[in-house]
């Protein structure tokens, strides 16, 4: 929207805009308790200053050429009036949360980023300089004849689709790294116990897939997990499976030593954001549990252990609605001086929305690189994807998933599981987002795991596909 807003001051822009900017409209809220039955939007959320946020120029009209990469005309050739002023107003400023602009002139930028995708170009005549995208590259300049040939659309609000579909596309990484949950936090809310050769053939199958990662089981108390009692027997088996590292939970040292002992070559901890959900999840405060994660981190470091750090309820609490942006960049903070080599921000009850979920971030990444931090979103109100996408355009390139959509939070009722792998997978191939994720051989393992459970796949990818390969076996 203050894209839109600053396009409109000229009256090259004035009408028909395709579509706006990710939701970028966020300065201050209004505190308001919020339960599950209430997804928590803008008005639940606490004061917050988000002055980073920086509006655009009052005479802003368009990005200046070195800044969006796309040479040196725009549409047909014209500059606004000067009485807009439009050169020099609009900074990298307006979107602080972007990686550093890549040191690139004129139309190279958007062509190396988009080359860099592995797609094949088709290459349109153009009187200046082009606009890339995958499969197909625009002209960036329309001429009179342009104009008169094209009916519907025309040429100039064509070529203002492509530049915000540009600006939409330009913070989202090439590649994303995927860290598979399932085995662990998809089967520890499971109702009945799932075999051992179960839960190691599930490892096996999401391994073979091209995950990078796939989180094996967490050395907790039985007591308290009994599903995931026999941790130390899923590690004894996984031992010798290689292509992709196999982290484990430690709520405590106990726990991590155990995980040693089992051969875990990369451990987690996990925080919350919200006290209520801290003293329900691990018995104890917010601070007496980073007292205890940072014996773990500290035991880590002399072993070289990679160590994980998660944090809980980073939108909203089933106890105590929403959590303000600042606790959650405080726990995020000390796990990261602690020595947690990522961090993993959780929206355990699936109540966030991109409206909600970007100023924890902008909080949250004035205190920790973006380049170590990591999202993991429950889909309890299908706001999972959205979610990804917005962090994605903030820079983000680690997204925690589960396959067929397992999980759940076992002290938050409604909540349901993660976000499915599958549908990740499948949202990223289509932005041209590399993953190296094989998504027939991941629906594969979605399939296995769901028939042992004996339900349905939570994935809508694995559960569309799944119907259209059956139709076609009858034809």
């Amino acid at each position: 929207m203050l894209a839109t807003k600053a396009l409109r001051k000229c009256s090259l822009w004035s009408t028909h805009l395709p579509f706006t900017f990710i939701p970028v409209h966020i300065f201050s809220f209004s505190s308001t308790m919020s339960s599950l039955e209430e997804p928590l939007g803008l008005d639940n959320l606490p004061n917050i200053s988000v002055d980073r946020l920086q509006r655009f120029s009052s005479s802003a009209c368009r990005p200046r050429v070195d800044e969006i990469g796309m040479g040196n005309c725009w549409i047909e050739g014209r500059n606004c009036s000067s009485s807009n002023s439009c050169n020099d107003e609009y900074t990298s400023e307006a979107f602080p949360w972007r990686r550093q602009t890549r040191d690139v002139s004129h139309g190279d930028s958007l062509n190396r980023r988009t080359s860099s995708m592995g797609r094949n170009h088709r290459i349109f005549g153009s009187t200046c300089d082009s606009w890339y995208f995958p499969d197909r590259q625009y002209s960036s300049h329309c001429n009179d004849s342009d104009i008169r040939d094209i009916t519907n659309k025309g040429c100039l609000n064509s070529n203002l689709m492509v530049y915000m579909v540009v600006q939409f596309l330009r913070g989202i990484p090439r590649f994303v790294k995927i860290v598979e949950v399932g085995p662990r936090d998809g089967l520890q809310n499971e109702k009945n116990m799932v075999p051992t050769a179960v839960k190691v053939e599930l490892i096996q199958r999401l391994v073979s897939s091209g995950l990078p990662v796939v989180e094996a089981t967490s050395f907790v108390s039985p007591k308290w997990v009994p599903q995931l009692a026999d941790a130390k027997d899923v590690m004894e088996a996984i031992r010798n499976v290689e292509g992709a590292r196999l982290p484990v939970l430690t709520p405590n040292l106990k726990g991590f030593e155990a995980a040693v002992a089992a051969g875990a070559k990369e451990v987690a901890i996990f925080a919350a954001a919200s006290e209520s959900f801290s003293k329900s999840n691990i018995n104890c405060s917010i601070e007496d549990s980073l007292i205890r994660y940072r014996a773990v981190a500290l035991a880590a470091r002399k072993l070289s252990i990679p160590v994980r750090g998660y944090v809980s309820c980073v939108v909203g609490c089933p106890v105590e609605g929403a959590v303000p942006p600042s606790k959650v960049a405080y726990v995020a903070k000390e796990l990261y001086d602690m020595g947690c080599s990522e961090i993993s921000l959780g929206d355990t009850i699936g109540v966030g929305t991109p409206g909600t979920v970007v100023p924890m971030l902008v909080a949250v990444m004035d205190v920790v690189p973006v380049e170590k931090l990591a999202v993991h979103f429950h889909d309890t109100y299908g706001q999972s994807l959205p979610n990804i996408l917005v962090s994605l355009q903030m820079g983000i390139s680690t997204v925690d998933s589960s396959v067929s959509g397992l999980g759940g939070c076992p002290y938050a009722k409604g909540a349901s599981g993660n976000v499915a792998t599958e549908d990740v997978v499948y949202m990223l191939n289509g932005l041209g987002v590399k993953t190296n994720v094989d998504l027939g051989k991941l629906m594969s393992a979605g399939e296995f795991i769901c028939k042992q459970l004996c339900r349905p796949s939570g994935s809508k990818t694995a559960t569309a596909l799944g119907r259209i390969t059956a139709d076609a076996s009858k034809i």
